[in-house]
């Protein structure tokens, strides 16, 4: 029927979930309402809106296992799909990832030594260094840190409008 948008106290969300687990947290007193759809849904005594936005009214610290998986597709993402010598754009099939210490000098498959990099700079740096290469990095790779955001609007097609100002923290809009 209607998602709601949980939040953490400090207004920042943190999941998805059901109307109906919205309202169980709301009627146990962990909750407040931040928005509500129009629909209502009705008992023997009472009616009420089912919420669209809830808070939680005590801060819950995000356990640090919700780290951006490590793969391809979110290196290409974290480097803005630019290669990472030349800078230049390319679409995904036309990149590679690059160790920037080679794996040969003790380099390791991790953030902070991986980069998308198109073929022709992958294949003109080879085996070195970028500075024994004479190429320099548009930027110092590192873990990236998203927000959850990110997560919850793949989950769901189109969030409502009230939840814009909650899910959209980090990037522009375009109104």
């Amino acid at each position: 029927m209607h998602a709601t948008l949980l939040l953490n106290a400090s207004y920042e969300p943190l999941r998805i979930i059901s109307w109906k687990k919205a309202l169980t947290l709301f009627f146990a007193g962990k909750v407040e309402v931040i928005d509500e759809y129009e629909q209502e849904v009705h008992a023997i005594t009472f009616a009420i809106k089912l919420p669209s936005i809830i808070r939680l009214l005590r801060y819950v610290r995000v356990k640090k296992h919700n780290r951006v998986k490590f793969s391809r597709a979110n290196i290409y993402s974290r480097d803005d799909y630019k290669c990472q010598y030349c800078g230049k754009k390319f679409p995904s099939e036309d990149l590679t990832f690059d160790h920037v210490i080679p794996v040969a000098r003790g380099g390791q498959k991790k953030w902070d030594n991986i980069v998308a990099a198109c073929f022709r700079c992958n294949h003109r740096k080879g085996g070195r260094t970028p500075e024994e290469a004479g190429m320099r990095l548009v930027r110092q790779p590192t873990e990236p840190h998203w927000l959850p955001a990110f997560n919850l609007t793949l989950k769901i097609k189109a969030p409502p409008d009230t939840w814009r100002d909650y899910l959209y923290w980090n990037i522009e809009l375009d109104i």
